[in-house]
């Protein structure tokens, strides 16, 4: 017995490519969507995220090289020839525990850094009532840190009215740039992550 016929699972299929390439714009493109709403800040703002949700970046942090907090004391940190930039955050979920979070940092220039793949570098939200605390950690070009921007949105395929995060991190040019790079720590520990009851 046959429940659908293929012209119906095709249609459906193509609705759900069609609902998924729209959440895949490009940054350009996300403040002319319809459906995001984007909230903009700087280190130390609690940003809306999703419905009464909020992420705070706390703290910006570069270094020469990273240790995740699982680490044992005969591992060798991960060094770069580049810079690791280390955004200590806090979230709140509100009454839902919103969609996955999707970093990322984009700079003036264009280049975009995903976070580096360790247990402790990323960015999520606890249940509702819990605040969350944690860092992410980027391996950037030095020549890219101008303009750099945090930019976080919903890990979701669906075309619902959703929230996009952008954090300026306060690098507004070339020297101040330097002068981050040259006050970079040795060694950065990424932090376990922390979960408390929300004040």
């Amino acid at each position: 017995m046959k429940l659908y016929r293929p012209a119906t699972v095709l249609v459906g299929v193509l609705f759900i490519l069609i609902g998924g390439l729209t959440r895949l714009a490009t940054p350009d493109q996300v403040f002319e969507e319809q459906n995001m709403m984007v909230s903009s800040g700087t280190i130390g703002q609690p940003l809306e995220f999703g419905k009464q949700a909020s992420i705070t970046v706390v703290r910006m942090q570069l270094a020469k090289s990273v240790l995740d907090a699982n680490s044992q004391s005969d591992d060798k940190p991960i060094e770069t020839n580049g810079v690791f930039v280390a955004l200590e955050w806090q979230t709140t979920p509100g009454v839902d525990k919103p969609d996955n979070p999707g970093p990322k940092l984009v700079s003036d220039g264009g280049a975009v850094f995903a976070p580096i793949p360790l247990t402790y570098s990323g960015i999520e939200f606890g249940a509702s009532g819990f605040t969350v605390s944690g860092a992410i950690v980027f391996e950037v070009d030095p020549a890219e840190l101008k303009g750099l921007t945090l930019q976080v949105r919903p890990g979701q395929l669906w075309n619902v009215l959703n929230r996009m995060v952008s954090v300026d991190l306060g690098i507004p040019g070339e020297e101040s740039a330097q002068r981050l790079v040259d006050g970079a720590t040795d060694l950065y520990q990424i932090p376990e992550r922390e979960t408390r009851v929300a004040s």
